[in-house]
Parts: structure tokens; C-alpha cells; sequence
């Protein structure tokens, strides 16, 4: 004979077994099961306690309203601004690309910084507080506000310059790998990195600094500063030294496929023309033809 199998039923909310065929005089109740199994439910999921969201501090809600400024301003500038979050290293850092140049940085203490193409200004958010030091990388001119108790100090990588108040040229890294000082107004101190080695670059005249020369020499070069200004002037001076200077001034290279275009006398201002309508102008003068190969000109004779 088939044994007959028990069957489990929820009885007055206890499960119990009974076999086929056995009446059930107690009644089912659904509700108090219902709450049982929510009961058992509630039991296996782990209660996750709420904490109150953490406070943003003041100087990371200002970081992120600055930044979020940046961005928008950033719209319709050349420069990048980018911000180190580090509570003992916030920095601010200015660059340009080649494609972009005289692009100014005020500071807070008045100075104001024109950055050359592919060029980064760095300093930190305390700047003027404590001290007056940047970090500069390519070449800007600077124009300093007065400050005899609180010097401006640049570090140029291989030598600083230190001033109160003036406005001077700094290059990096010249062609022969040195800083480059050029000063227009008061005087600026031009050392190594170890300080035993300074010298006094005064109105006129450009200092140079490596880690094993130094010296200044009268600028004789009207067009030294040609990358701020636009404007490139020459009375007789050879195409060798105007396509040089063009190169600085509009980032143009232009190479000759002859020798002796180099030694042709150039006599004629460039004042912020287009680099093809340059090009244009300088092969009309001397019958020349050219090719252009991206933001290379390379010249030749008809």
C-alpha cells in the first residue's frame, strides 16, 4: 500500500504537518503568516544606518567656485588654468600653447605677467601672504608692482631673479641654454641656484645665467621684444636674421633651398601680418617661390 504523504499548512501562524484526508479545524490565518514572513524577511537584511553628509570644507568649495570661473572664462582665452587640490601644495598654473601668446596674468598684488607661446606661469593660491615667488617655464614679461619688504622671486629652473619693482624679459632657456634677463625699468638681481654667483642687470642690458657663466651685454636688438609688441623693424639687416626672429616672434620656420637667400638685405617693418601674407611679401622682393608644408615654409628661386 502507497504511504501517504504529510503535508505542511500554516496553522494560526505555526506551520505544521498533517496527512491527506486529515480535517483542519483550526483556522489559516493569512495575516498573522503575512507578518511572519516579514518578520524572517526583516531578519536576513542588515540595517544600514544614515550618517549626515560630510561638511565641504571652505577652501575646496572655493576651489571648485574658482575652478568652475576658470572654465567659463576659459571660454574665450588661450590660457589654462589648473588647480592643485594638495592642502600643503595649491598651486595655480597659467600656460599657453604654440599656437598662442601675449596672454596676461594678474596677480594679487598688482604685478602683471604677459605669457610668451608655450610658456606656464605657476604660484601658489597664498601668493602675496607670505611671499612673491613664481615658477616660470618658457619666457614672459613682467611688470612688478612696488614692494621694498616683500621681494618678487622667479624661479627659472636654472637661476632666480629677484626684484621690488620693475618690469623686465625672462627667458628659461636661451639657444645657449641659459637664463635670459632683459630689463626696461629699475634694476633686477640675476643669481644661480647655489647664490654664489649674482649679478646686477640694469635698463638696457641683458643678463645671462648658467650653472657655469654669467654675464650682461647693451642690447643692440630693436626687435627683441617683437614677440610682445608685433611689430619687427630692419634697416638692411640679412633674411638669415629676419627669418630667426620670425620664427620667435610668429612661430614661423622658414627654410631657404639656397644658402644665399639667407645673405639677401631686408629693409621694411612687419607689424602684425598674417605668417602667409609675410611670406608673401619677402618672395615678391626677391623673386622667390615657396612651398608650404604645415607651418613650414621652405623657399626657393624662381
Amino acid at each position: 500500500m502507497k504511504e501517504k504523504t504529510k503535508k505542511e499548512v500554516l496553522i494560526d501562524g505555526e506551520l505544521d504537518s498533517i496527512m491527506p484526508g486529515t480535517s483542519v479545524e483550526h483556522t489559516i490565518d493569512v495575516d498573522a503568516a503575512w507578518n511572519k514572513v516579514c518578520s524572517r524577511t526583516e531578519a536576513l537584511v542588515p540595517v544600514i544606518e544614515m550618517k549626515p553628509a560630510r561638511e565641504v570644507r571652505p577652501y575646496a568649495r572655493f576651489i571648485r567656485i574658482a575652478a568652475a570661473v576658470l572654465i567659463l572664462a576659459g571660454l574665450g582665452s588661450a590660457a589654462i588654468y589648473t588647480f592643485n587640490r594638495d592642502a600643503f601644495s595649491r598651486t595655480i598654473t597659467a600656460s599657453t600653447d604654440g599656437d598662442h601668446k601675449n596672454v596676461t596674468v594678474s596677480l594679487s598684488d598688482g604685478s602683471i605677467i604677459t605669457l610668451n607661446r608655450n610658456s606656464t606661469l605657476t604660484y601658489r593660491t597664498s601668493f602675496g601672504k607670505r611671499n612673491r615667488n613664481v615658477t616660470l617655464e618658457g619666457e614672459a614679461f613682467f611688470e612688478i608692482a612696488p614692494d621694498a619688504a616683500n621681494p618678487f622671486i622667479i624661479d627659472a629652473g636654472k637661476a632666480s631673479v629677484r626684484v621690488v619693482g620693475t618690469s623686465f624679459n625672462v627667458i628659461t632657456g636661451n639657444s645657449d641654454a641659459a637664463v635670459e634677463v632683459f630689463v626696461t625699468s629699475g634694476t633686477v638681481m640675476l643669481s644661480d641656484n647655489s647664490g654664489g654667483r649674482s649679478i646686477m642687470v640694469e635698463p638696457g642690458y641683458i643678463g645671462t645665467m648658467d650653472p657655469e657663466h654669467s654675464g650682461k651685454t647693451l642690447n643692440t636688438n630693436p626687435n627683441y621684444m617683437a614677440w610682445n609688441t608685433g611689430r619687427l623693424e630692419y634697416d638692411n639687416q640679412l633674411l638669415e636674421t629676419v627669418f630667426s626672429d620670425l620664427k620667435r616672434v610668429y612661430n614661423m620656420d622658414i627654410v631657404a633651398e639656397d644658402p644665399s637667400i639667407l645673405s639677401s638685405p631686408w629693409t621694411s617693418a612687419i607689424v602684425s601680418q598674417s605668417s602667409d601674407t609675410i611670406i608673401s611679401i619677402i618672395c615678391a622682393s626677391f623673386n622667390l617661390g615657396y612651398s608650404k608644408d604645415g607651418n613650414v615654409y621652405r623657399l626657393s628661386k624662381k
